[in-house]
Order: structure tokens, then C-alpha cells, then sequence
């Protein structure tokens, strides 16, 4: 049985593929088919990690911090490698971790994917831009690994991994080498650094970090003094085992609480910027086609309104003519129409409607009708005649032009993917946000989650960079 939560992103996220496999068009490796291509299949990645119960936990850090070291700790076993030398970690590396007496809500183990990241300030500039916003992304929740005070270069890397909207976990390592240091000592050094910092860039975000653990990865080794019977003293150095239960301890607690919550929002804040994506690649696919076709619809309304000689069929045929050019645009752009979203086009075609009959009062022909007044016209000067042309042909502008506005409401809705509609993405994200408990790790991402989700002018907003080191 699929926890509830889960089955819903599930879903919806099987609604997107269907519906953009839908209009993938019939050579994807061609033209802006490629990018589709590569959406779609980035949105099945996400279905099966769904399926698959996986939490990704990014760690970073800058070199010799520790990082493949706590790695290993958590996991139980040397699979990363681990030395003196600078930087042993080149790139980004996963290591599975199954921990136990965590479940799902329905009764199922999680998996957690550990990416060990190479260190911040040994990576090239864009190279390091890029990584680092890459894996943040990706990851649902952030281990940032210091060792010893924390620099000014860790801390600005904390605030711009912090402001990735994922609940972030400061890892000082190496606590061995520090016996008196506890963590509001950590706490303090971070606020003076924030404070610092404030000073010369301006506000920033308090503490950037959601909590702070403390571990020895891999203790440094101890002499042991060995006394044999026959009076023989043998002294060797032995490593510790690794402390790292905080650590754990604070995963399996969050994980447990949150961790359902967390993989859905990211599921869908990911999907969410994909489908951004997919739908400007749709729009270029579809855009002149979609034009061609409210053009077509625009003109034969037009004419069927000069040509009519009772006044409300105007006005009734105009309505269905709009309707039917909203669902042939529908089927072009191979997406549903939602009852939300069809609401404020039925709203755009009664004011497309209103106009053509103000137009009809101004013209003066709403009383008798055109058939009269063609008749009455017949034997009349020229004069007349002229008037009920210029009429008429006010009349069938008023009515081209508003199902030319119409066809453009609705293509502007089919290219932005439907997202905002009661099944979109973007909703579902609300109404998750909306229903979710807060606890503490989760409270930060909430809010600023609902803040990027706030529509203006209905854009889709971009990630902000993440640019650290």
C-alpha cells in the first residue's frame, strides 16, 4: 500500500508524463523534440526514485573537512576513499545507505543516497557554480561538513546552499581534536560571522542553518600501553571507532518526521521547474499552428457575422465558435482543460460576446434586426446603403477581434502547461505546504516554498544560483 502522499505525486507526476509524451513530437531527436525528450525521461527519474523510497542527502564542504569520512562513519564501512592527501574526492560520488527501524508510513524501508561532493574551494569557478547548484537541486536535504572554527568562505557558502530551500545540517567534524568546544560555542562563531558579514553585503538569512551536530569521523589515534607478564611495556597507537550516533541520530530523527514530506515537495519543485521547461518547448513547437488556427476562426467568425441576418445568432454562434476554436487549440497542445481554467475562458468569451453587442446597439441594428434593415434600405439612397455596410462590417471587426482575444487567452493558458489549475503542479505544491506539519526543519522550507509558488503575472520563477566558494 502507497502512503497517501506519495501516491498523489505519483500521480500527478504520471498526469505530466502522459500529457507531455502526448505532443513529444514524431522525430524528438530533431529541433526542440530533444529538450522534450530530455524532460521527459528527467520526469520518469523522479517517478521511480519516488517508487523507490529514496531521500538524497548532499554533503558539502570544503577540502579536508572530512566529508568521505563521515560518509563512511554513517554508513558502517570504508567505500569511500579517505587520506592525507588534498582533495581525494574529483567528483560527485553516491553511496546507498539503508538505516534501520526507518520506515514509511506504509511499513516501507527508506533509502538514502549519500552524494559526496569534492571540496568547494578545489573546484574551478563555474565548475564549481554548476556542481554545486546541480547537486543541491537534486537533494532533499544538505550536510554542510566544517573542521575546526568556521572561515568566512564556509560561512558564504552556507548562506548560499541555505537559500536552496532544503533543510540544512551544520556537521562539525573532528570534535576529538576540540575536548572543550560544545555546540553554542559553534553557534556564537556563526552568529559573529553572520554579524560581520551583514556589515558589508547587507541582510542575510540567521545562522544559515536549520542544526548543528557534532562527530568524529574518524578519531584521530591514541597511544595504548600494553603490559605483558613477563614485565615487557609495548605502546601502540590505535584509532578510536567513529562517534558519529548525533549525526545519525538527528538523519533518522528527521527522516522519520519529515522525510515523506520533504521528497514529495522536492519531487515536485523539481518537476515543477522540468515542466517549465517542457511547456516553452511545446510552445515553440506549437505556436505558429496555434496561431494559424485562432487566425482561421477569427476570420470565418467574422464573416459569419456580416452574413447573418438575425442579430442573436450572433451572438449564440459567436459563443460556440469560440469553444470549438478552444478545443481544437486544446487537442493542438494535447492538454486537458481543467474546470478552473475554463471558467476564465468562458469569462473572456461573454466579454468577446459583449462586445460584439455593444457594437450591434452602437450600429443601431439590435431593434429591427439586419434582415429589417436591409429591407428598409433596399429602395433607400445610396446613402443608406453605405451606413448598413459600415455597420456590418463594425459588427464582423468586433466579432474577429474577440475571438482573436479568446484564441490568444487560451493559447497563452495551453503553453503554460495548465500549471496552475486545480491538477497542476504548482497546487499540488500549495495544497501540500497547506496540509503539512511544520516541525522545525521544515518550517523554513515551507515558507519560502509558498513565497516562490506566489504567481507573478504568472510566471514561472527560476532557482536563484548558487554560487559558493
Amino acid at each position: 500500500m502507497t502512503s497517501p502522499l506519495l501516491h498523489r505525486t505519483r500521480e500527478l507526476l504520471g498526469q505530466a508524463i502522459a500529457r507531455y509524451a502526448a505532443v513529444l513530437p514524431a522525430a524528438p531527436e530533431l529541433g526542440p523534440g530533444v529538450a522534450m525528450k530530455t524532460g521527459l525521461d528527467q520526469l520518469q527519474t523522479l517517478q521511480r526514485q519516488l517508487a523507490e523510497r529514496r531521500l538524497t542527502v548532499a554533503v558539502f564542504g570544503l577540502v579536508s573537512r572530512g566529508k568521505s569520512a563521515v560518509i563512511n562513519a554513517l554508513v558502517g564501512k570504508a567505500v569511500l576513499e579517505t587520506g592525507p592527501l588534498h582533495g581525494v574526492t574529483r567528483w560527485p560520488r553516491s553511496v546507498y545507505w539503508q538505516p534501520e527501524g526507518v520506515h514509511t508510513p506504509d511499513h516501507l524501508p527508506w533509502q538514502v543516497e549519500l552524494v559526496d561532493t569534492p571540496g568547494l574551494d578545489e573546484v574551478g569557478g563555474d565548475g564549481r557554480t554548476e556542481m554545486a547548484q546541480t547537486v543541491a537541486q537534486q537533494a532533499d536535504l544538505i550536510l554542510f561538513v566544517v573542521a575546526g572554527e568556521v572561515t568566512t568562505q564556509e560561512y558564504q557558502a552556507l548562506v548560499t546552499l541555505y537559500r536552496q530551500q532544503k533543510p540544512l545540517l551544520l556537521v562539525f567534524n573532528k570534535m576529538d581534536l576540540y575536548p572543550d568546544l560544545d555546540r553554542q560555542d559553534i553557534y556564537d562563531g556563526l552568529d559573529a560571522l553572520r554579524r560581520t558579514l551583514a556589515a558589508e553585503v547587507g541582510d542575510l538569512p540567521p545562522l544559515a542553518v536549520d542544526e548543528v551536530v557534532m562527530v568524529a569521523a574518524s578519531p584521530a589515534s591514541v597511544p595504548v600501553r600494553t603490559e605483558w607478564p613477563d614485565g615487557r611495556v609495548q605502546e601502540t597507537w590505535e584509532a578510536p571507532p567513529p562517534q558519529i550516533n548525533p549525526l545519525r541520530d538527528a538523519l533518522l530523527r528527521l527522516i522519520q518526521r519529515d522525510g515523506e514530506t520533504l521528497v514529495a515537495l522536492n519531487t515536485l519543485h523539481r518537476a515543477r521547474t522540468l515542466e517549465a521547461d517542457l511547456v516553452n518547448q511545446v510552445a515553440q513547437i506549437h505556436s505558429d499552428q496555434a496561431d494559424a488556427i485562432i487566425w482561421r476562426f477569427a476570420k470565418y467568425k467574422a464573416v459569419a457575422v456580416a452574413l447573418n441576418p438575425v442579430v442573436g445568432l450572433d451572438l449564440v454562434g459567436g459563443a460556440i465558435s469560440d469553444l470549438v476554436m478552444i478545443r481544437t487549440l486544446a487537442r493542438l497542445y494535447g492538454f486537458p482543460l481543467t474546470n478552473h481554467e475554463a471558467g476564465r475562458l468562458w469569462k473572456a468569451i461573454l466579454k468577446s460576446s459583449g462586445a460584439l453587442l455593444l457594437s450591434e446597439l452602437g450600429s443601431g441594428l439590435l431593434g429591427a434586426g439586419k434582415t429589417t434593415a436591409a429591407l428598409l434600405s433596399w429602395g433607400d439612397s445610396a446613402t443608406g446603403i453605405t451606413a448598413l455596410a459600415g455597420a456590418i462590417t463594425a459588427q464582423a471587426s468586433a466579432a474577429g477581434y474577440g475571438s482573436y482575444a479568446v484564441g490568444k487567452a487560451a493559447k497563452t493558458y495551453l503553453e503554460r502547461g495548465c500549471t496552475w489549475g486545480p491538477e497542476g503542479i504548482s497546487a499540488t505544491l500549495t495544497a501540500i505546504l497547506q496540509e503539512a506539519d511544520t516541525s522545525p526543519a521544515l518550517a523554513r522550507l515551507r515558507q519560502e516554498l509558498a513565497t516562490s509558488l506566489a504567481p507573478v503575472g504568472r510566471a514561472e520563477k527560476a532557482n536563484p544560483p548558487v554560487n559558493v566558494g
